[in-house]
């Protein structure tokens, strides 16, 4: 990342104003350096050389006082923009990432990238705050006080100027060196707590697993290995800090005292008056100062400008084009999928292959088929989340609009949005968020448990569960559902999706992990949602979710390249999936 990375300016827009902001206040602070040892300097000098006394000079030292206090308040009001800002950019690139990761579907999430952005949203973002308040306000006064200061002392003394100007140059370059060794271990200690992070999310997901089976602590083993790995790197980055900082301010004093000497020379000479002296030598420390703390405050940010580059490589990875169309409605609309087949990342299988089925409004259509045949990979391209390589997905509305039959639509031309509006999804492990079961269910922690909530819960189960609960609908549980089981957490999501307007309601096989008792709860809601006169895609390995679909498709994966699959006989000249559904009859059972 750049010092002051153009990408920063066009994804955040606080950071535009706080920029601007900082500007000003750093153009007010060289006037006030300027101004300050101008005043003090013709304060002082004709009281140490006997020419005024401190009546003569009182107003100089007031007009001092002032410009001080004047300091204290930009100061003041750049350190309280500042953390405003960074809260602002960090609460905006975290919702930019999240977004775009969004759509970058689930396939590139578990392609290794989302423990890389739980972390870089979690923990990772927090550490551009340091960026903000000390670096780059630093940033901007070397490039406003540091100039400024220099014009006037080459106006007040040329052979101090020479001086500075020759020696000024040491510290960037020396911060330049320094800065690169610093960034690879900035880079390496994120790298280490997401790796970290990664494990502990995996490990927390699947301890109950574990200590089921006795091997809880095997990764704990792993995951103090690598706590111990981010120790050291962080370690490595603070000794670097330490040394480098230590650097800086060796170079700046040496430089000063160098300045200071020639001119204690001069004056015992007699070739500089007392006056100009003072000054040089109060505007010396501050022409060095903000380039010594951008060196300093450099390694403080160096996280926060790694997890920044990590920040943009998301934002700017492309997405493919998002449709605009208005969705149909689903109570009217049969959802074709034609051909479509899925690369499977890192193999050379397709899953699904050429899969063609034909969801009609109001029924239930179940995926079946072997493990790895790319069931839940099918229903993500009809929630939308992923788009097919080979084939597409239709939209056929069934002609009941008073103009007549409406064109078929491509989903990848419908708006996301406006898709998702009319489509519920419930994958294996539901995502319930830390609140009460009301809020969870209802949306609302006020709601009120009306009838059809109670018809609901008792539908899915649910009843029985709150039952065992403490404080019924308002138990708080915890992120993720804890608190309760995994059957439980089921009968919640569906009692959710039951009181919900969707049309489309995918289930991601609803009876895994399940015993008959819950499993017959499962089958309820599901016929309670056909009865309603909703559409259900369902994902069943059990022959009770099979039996009772209207219809059954078989999702089936094979191996070969791109160039076999899009290259194969289109949908009307083979045996489709789609013909065979479509040919069954209506009723069946």
């Amino acid at each position: 990342m750049k010092p002051l990375d153009p990408r920063l300016l066009r994804h955040a827009r606080a950071a535009r104003r706080y920029i601007a902001l900082t500007s000003l206040t750093g153009f007010a602070t060289a006037a006030l350096v300027v101004t300050q040892a101008l005043l003090l300097s013709r304060a002082i000098a004709p009281v140490i050389e006997g020419r005024a006394g401190w009546a003569d000079v009182a107003h100089l030292v007031w007009w001092f006082v002032a410009v001080v206090a004047a300091r204290f308040a930009v100061l003041l009001v750049q350190e309280t923009f500042a953390h405003r800002a960074a809260r602002d950019v960090i609460t905006d690139l975290r919702a930019q990432v999240l977004a775009r990761a969004v759509q970058h579907g689930p396939r590139w999430l578990a392609d290794g990238h989302g423990a890389q952005v739980v972390t870089l949203a979690t923990r990772g973002l927090d550490d551009l705050e340091p960026y903000f308040v000390r670096y780059l306000p630093q940033l901007l006064l070397a490039a406003t006080v540091t100039p400024a200061s220099l014009v006037v002392v080459f106006g007040l003394d040329l052979v101090s100027a020479l001086i500075i100007t020759v020696t000024l140059p040491l510290i960037p370059v020396f911060m330049w060196l320094i800065g690169l060794l610093t960034l690879r271990f900035a880079a390496e200690k994120l790298v280490a707590m997401q790796r970290l992070g990664a494990q502990l999310l995996d490990l927390l997901a699947g301890l109950s697993t574990l200590k089921a089976l006795g091997r809880e602590h095997g990764p704990g083993r792993r995951v103090g290995e690598l706590g111990r790995a981010y120790a050291r790197t962080t370690m490595a980055t603070l000794r670097v800090a330490f040394l480098s900082g230590a650097v800086l301010e060796f170079l700046a004093s040496i430089s000063v005292a160098l300045v200071a000497v020639v001119i204690g020379t001069r004056l015992v000479a007699g070739n500089l008056d007392l006056t100009t002296g003072l000054a040089v030598l109060m505007l010396a420390p501050e022409i060095y100062k903000p380039i010594r703390e951008v060196g300093a405050q450099f390694h403080s940010s160096a996280d926060g400008v790694a997890a920044a580059e990590q920040a943009f490589a998301v934002l700017d990875r492309p997405v493919p084009p998002a449709g605009t169309a208005p969705a149909p409605d689903l109570r009217r609309t049969t959802i074709v999928l034609d051909g479509v087949g899925v690369a499977a990342p890192g193999r050379n299988t397709w899953a699904p292959w050429r899969l063609d089925a034909r969801i009609r409004p109001g029924r239930v259509v179940a995926l079946v088929g072997p493990s790895g045949a790319g069931k839940t990979t099918a229903a993500s391209v009809v929630l939308g989340l992923l788009r097919p390589d080979a084939g597409r997905v239709r939209l056929e509305p069934d002609g009941a609009s008073p103009d007549g039959a409406a064109p078929a639509l491509d989903l990848a031309d419908v708006g996301p949005a406006a898709w998702r509006a009319q489509v519920a999804w419930v994958p294996q492990r539901p995502v319930i968020l830390a609140g009460t079961v009301r809020e969870n269910v209802l949306g609302d922690a006020a709601a009120e448990v009306d009838a059809p909530a109670v018809a609901a819960a008792t539908a899915t189960g649910l009843t029985e569960v709150l039952a065992a609960l403490p404080a019924g609908w308002d138990t708080v549980l915890g992120q993720g559902g804890a608190g309760l089981s995994v059957g439980q957490r089921q009968r919640l999501a569906l009692t959710s999706a039951l009181l919900g307007q969707e049309q489309l309601v995918v289930l991601d096989e609803p009876t895994a992990h399940l015993d008959a008792a819950s499993e017959r709860f499962v089958l309820d809601a599901v016929a309670a949602l056909r009865d309603a006169g909703r559409t259900v895609l369902v994902i069943a390995h059990r022959a009770a979710v099979v039996a009772m679909a209207d219809d059954v498709v078989t999702v089936e994966a094979r191996t070969g390249d791109a160039a076999e699959v899009v290259g194969a006989a289109p949908l009307e000249d083979r045996g489709t999936q789609a013909d065979r559904v479509a040919a069954e009859p209506e009723d069946r059972p």
